[in-house]
């Protein structure tokens, strides 16, 4: 292919996203399902084609990587902290702990009894398939209610969060010797102090950076930071997380921090005319990452194998397993409201992503990007279900 047939592609992807974004607003079908079915579409037609191309997986890895740093930093630059928050908070964080650790044993419970695997071998398999992805959980709530909103951006993102760390503790080579808590412990310690310190130096890189090139200087850091963090196996996503609530409550924090110490290296001030654009630039950005990825993910798929009543019985198992249990925390233990709370928990980014970092020792030849295809499938088609009746409800309460 050429030069210019490759720009125009590209360009036609873009323009395609944001007709998906338009038409997801109209129908609350979840734009990253058009774009996923869009990429299996290129991928017929390229075979069709005879064009020989293959999407490789370390850029596929770094698209996701890229992305779900973009997209947590956007959705952290959207909440506001104050203390009536805090139960929000607390509510969303616990949803998401309590969840993943139940799906996690039940998921890795389903694979030691249908394939007789190790445990950890099990666990491993098990964790990228409960995570709830905020790549596609955050984008698509953008029009409900404000604490709707809010609780499943929080709970989304800590369950990325925490998804990273439970796959982490998971992982390690003295996890069956019962050791691994210590250094778990050491880790969590550690990406806190890193997510501090980073936070106030990108804080002050972007109050004093001066110029015309700056945003992507300051992205080029919490990037380097991110992987540096994520090459000594730390829960890096949180340093992230904590620089997009820092930023966009500056006020708060920064006065707090005058009142306590008297230091004024920062202000508010400083930071606010430069806000509104990192907002913007970020939220482009992350379109742009989201776009590409889902294509690719959806171009690399294979759809003969998906072909297959084993396979889509063992997706709809584990979906409705993943369901079930968050009915029944929903219903019984956080006693809170369903709709559309019960159905907004896809599948997506993290999930490949995690996949991905699965040591070879731990692969299980029968939980493949097939599996992932058809959870993420149907989660979406799921949370696209939950999305629609929560328009419909205003004139046609729905009761469980």
């Amino acid at each position: 292919m050429g030069s210019y047939s490759i720009l125009i592609g590209l360009s036609l992807a873009v323009i395609l996203s944001y007709v998906y974004n338009l038409a997801s607003r109209a129908t609350r079908v979840p734009s990253v399902l058009l774009l996923l079915l869009t990429g299996i579409g290129l991928r017929q037609w390229a075979d069709y084609a005879d064009i020989d191309f293959r999407v490789p997986k370390t850029l596929l890895e770094i698209f996701g990587i890229i992305g779900l740093i973009m997209i947590v930093l956007e959705g952290a630059l959207d909440l506001r902290l104050s203390r009536d928050k805090v139960p929000l908070i607390q509510r969303s964080f616990l949803a998401a702990l309590v969840m993943l650790m139940g799906q996690a044993a039940a998921i890795g419970g389903l694979l030691h009894l249908w394939l007789d695997a190790p445990w950890q071998t099990c666990l491993l398999n098990a964790v990228p398939l409960v995570v709830i992805s905020s790549a596609i959980a955050i984008p698509s709530v953008a029009n409900l209610s404000g604490e709707k909103q809010e609780f499943i951006v929080y709970e989304s993102t800590f369950s990325d969060i925490l998804g990273i760390m439970l796959f982490n503790f998971v992982d390690q080579e003295d996890f069956a010797q019962g050791h691994s808590l210590i250094t778990f412990t050491r880790g969590v310690v550690l990406i806190v102090l890193v997510a501090v310190l980073s936070t106030v130096v990108l804080g002050f890189l972007l109050a004093r950076l001066r110029g015309h090139v700056k945003f992507f200087l300051l992205f080029a850091f919490l990037i380097l930071i991110y992987s540096l963090a994520k090459k000594l196996h730390l829960s890096s996503l949180l340093l992230v997380l904590a620089f997009g609530l820092a930023v966009n409550n500056s006020d708060m924090l920064l006065g707090w921090l005058r009142r306590r110490t008297g230091w004024r290296g920062v202000s508010a001030e400083d930071l606010a005319p430069d806000l509104h654009q990192l907002k913007s630039i970020t939220a482009e950005s992350a379109f742009l990452i989201r776009t590409f990825f889902f294509l690719l993910f959806g171009y690399s798929i294979t759809v003969a194998n998906l072909i297959s009543w084993q396979l889509l019985g063992q997706g709809v198992l584990i979906v409705a397993v993943l369901t079930a249990l968050r009915y029944l925390y929903l219903r019984f233990v956080a006693r809170t409201e369903l709709i559309p709370e019960l159905f907004i928990a896809p599948k997506g980014l993290i999930t490949v992503l995690l996949f991905y970092s699965i040591p070879a020792q731990h692969l299980l030849g029968d939980v493949s990007e097939n599996i992932l295809f058809v959870v993420i499938l149907l989660t979406s088609i799921l949370m696209m279900v939950g999305l629609i009746i929560s328009h419909q409800r205003p004139t046609a309460e729905v009761e469980f």
